[in-house]
């Protein structure tokens, strides 16, 4: 490259008029392996797939160049030659219908090189395969500097020393740079390679945006999901009519803003308990279960016909004369399912004897995989890690706290759940007092929704936060593919990063 020259760098796609410039550059890059491709291949690439072959110009000369088409995943995710790919007569194998990318050639000029143009083009390349909705990009990876190592060492053990970097190829070293993954050594792949000794590896990269194609429009998975929280008021109610009035109210306003879900905090129902004043703090928690199952049944409606999903909360209810805590996910299809709060509190177990459940699970719903974590129960990181092994996006946490003390020990420990297992959690929380209902008497809250702590999301980790111990809803908008990039691409990958060779979370129910 000359000095006295600036640098202006232009990508764009190949034309027919690039031939004779791609071909210096080939017999420039490859005078081992036969150099240019003829006049035919280049002419057939350009005329079946022009968005798949792309250059890089300085100044208006061609310096790199990328070489793809499109092939069936199934076939050449498995083990083929480069005749597979290219035929004897030199015309690339080109699929109009595949669902993946096929990496034919990437390569750029000797004086360019030190500049990233490979990045460039590779990244052209990933975006490509998001845009048309592929699966992956394979490539067959010359390995040409196993020819210096080939006499003390098999082909094996070159692989792994490039992978922990103790060596340096000059081909594989770079994809692996660029996010690729060995699926496969390949033998024979292309026989006249001898520097490689005519191996190669299976090269991938995986589309983590990639989604099957759907019958209907309402199928295809939702990315940006709305989630309402609702800062409960505790108050006064003088009916089981008064307080679903109130729940009404907040579900259609929360509907009205297109929310996906509405989040009610742990025991919402608690001011029912103040129709019944004179009962012992036990006697007045199972008076309060009598009205769960009307509660769940009028929520279970209000969701259909509101067109939201509704977190219920949690509710007292009796089940063979033992009392449990219990939150309802009502779907808008009118489905519903149901989570029992696991570990119980002193204060629930001495004043309520209340007990817990044994069962924790990711729910399937029309805006992403949700779980449910009630109070208490997201300050126990066993549980959240169990939902995140079952691909959990959004955690859902009702609480209820008197204190401000109680409250930092659901809002920390909910920041870290979403931090260590790389999904989105919503807290809510009730305000307000109770002067006639003993237990219950007084709240905290300050309700939020919280993401993990990475350059995609708030620098805060926070996506939205009521004003502390006010009545209040608030709204935050969740994207759901940052997630997937976030467990791909993130600067931390905590996930990815666990030591299951010295440990990990199991269920009791699933060990052998």
């Amino acid at each position: 490259m000359s000095q006295s020259q600036e640098t202006l760098l232009q990508l764009r796609v190949i034309t027919p008029n690039d031939y004779t410039a791609l071909a210096e550059l080939m017999d420039l890059v490859y005078p081992d392996i036969g150099g240019a491709w003829p006049k035919a291949t280049i002419q057939a690439l350009v005329n079946a797939f022009p968005d798949g072959q792309i250059a890089i110009e300085d100044n208006g000369k061609l310096v790199a160049a990328a070489l793809t088409i499109k092939v069936n995943y199934q076939r050449y995710s498995s083990r083929h030659t480069y005749k597979d790919v290219v035929s004897d007569k030199e015309i690339a194998r080109h699929d109009d219908r595949g669902d993946a990318l096929y990496g034919l050639d990437v390569f750029v000029h000797p004086d360019y090189r030190g500049l990233r143009l490979g990045r460039r083009l590779y990244e052209a390349r990933r975006e490509l395969c998001r845009a048309l909705n592929l699966k992956a990009i394979l490539a067959g990876g010359r390995i040409p500097g196993y020819r210096d190592y080939a006499d003390k060492m098999s082909v094996n053990e070159y692989i792994e020393a490039v992978q922990r970097k103790e060596l340096y190829d000059p081909i594989l070293s770079f994809q692996l740079s660029n996010d690729f993954d060995i699926k496969r050594l390949m033998h024979q792949y292309l026989p006249e390679d001898k520097k490689s000794r005519g191996f190669a590896t299976l090269l991938e990269w995986d589309n983590i945006f990639y989604e099957e194609e759907a019958d209907s429009i309402h199928e295809v998975e939702k990315s940006i999901v709305r989630i309402g929280v609702a800062q409960w008021q505790m108050r006064t109610v003088t009916s089981l009519e008064d307080l679903l009035a109130q729940t009404e109210f907040i579900v259609s306003s929360l509907s009205d803003y297109q929310s996906d879900f509405a989040l009610f905090p742990e025991f919402f129902s608690a001011p029912l308990m103040g129709l019944a004043p004179e009962k012992s703090p036990v006697e007045a928690v199972k008076f309060l279960s009598e009205f769960s199952e009307e509660i769940r049944l009028r929520m279970s409606q209000m969701a259909v016909e509101y067109n939201i999903n509704i977190v219920a909360g949690s509710l007292p209810v009796q089940d063979d004369n033992r009392l449990y805590n219990v939150s309802y996910l009502c779907h808008r299809d009118g489905s519903v399912d149901e989570q029992y709060k696991i570990h119980i509190t002193p204060h629930e177990k001495r004043d309520w004897v209340l007990d817990g459940g044994d069962k924790i699970q990711v729910f399937e719903t029309d805006a992403g995989k949700v779980g449910i974590l009630i109070c208490y129960d997201s300050e126990f990181p066993e549980l959240a890690r169990i939902l995140a092994e079952q691909g959990v996006q959004i955690l859902f946490v009702p609480f209820w706290v008197d204190t401000k003390n109680g409250y930092l020990r659901v809002r920390l420990c909910s920041q870290a759940r979403a931090i260590e297992n790389e999904c989105y959690v919503a807290i809510a929380g009730s305000v307000g007092n109770l002067p006639r209902v003993d237990n219950v008497n007084i709240q905290y809250a300050q309700s939020a929704v919280f993401s993990p702590s990475d350059v995609y999301f708030p620098h805060d980790a926070t996506l939205a936060e009521a004003t502390a111990n006010a009545e209040m809803m608030i709204y935050a908008d969740v994207d759901l593919d940052k997630l997937k990039l976030l467990n791909t691409e993130g600067s931390v990958n905590n996930l990815k990063d666990r030591r299951l060779d010295l440990y990990r979370v199991q269920l009791k129910s699933e060990q052998d």
